[in-house]
């Protein structure tokens, strides 16, 4: 049975963030949710030490392509649906 991956790297800004406390509390708590609603893996990639912007990607595998872009559609619903984040960019590769 062949696996199918998809990946998708969003960038963020929050805009009423003061200090890389107030930032880590919105961003772990959005990662948190996000592994745990649609079982991916999360990681903050890029802007670790700004307090208003960070990159994070999430993974997924699943056994059709179709599949990997439903999760990650959904998954960025949830981030957008976020008051305290912008989403600022977006990149999606399923295969």
């Amino acid at each position: 049975m062949p696996a199918h991956c998809g990946v998708m790297t969003i960038e963020l800004r929050f805009p009423e963030a003061q200090t890389l406390k107030d930032k880590r509390q919105v961003l772990h708590s959005l990662l948190d949710r996000l592994a745990a609603r649609f079982n991916l893996s999360v990681a903050e990639t890029d802007g670790n030490d700004l307090h208003q912007r960070a990159a994070i990607a999430l993974a997924c595998v699943a056994n059709s392509p179709e599949h990997c872009r439903e999760v990650l559609d959904k998954a960025l619903a949830l981030v957008e649906s976020e008051p305290r984040a912008m989403v600022l960019s977006v990149e999606k590769e399923v295969g």
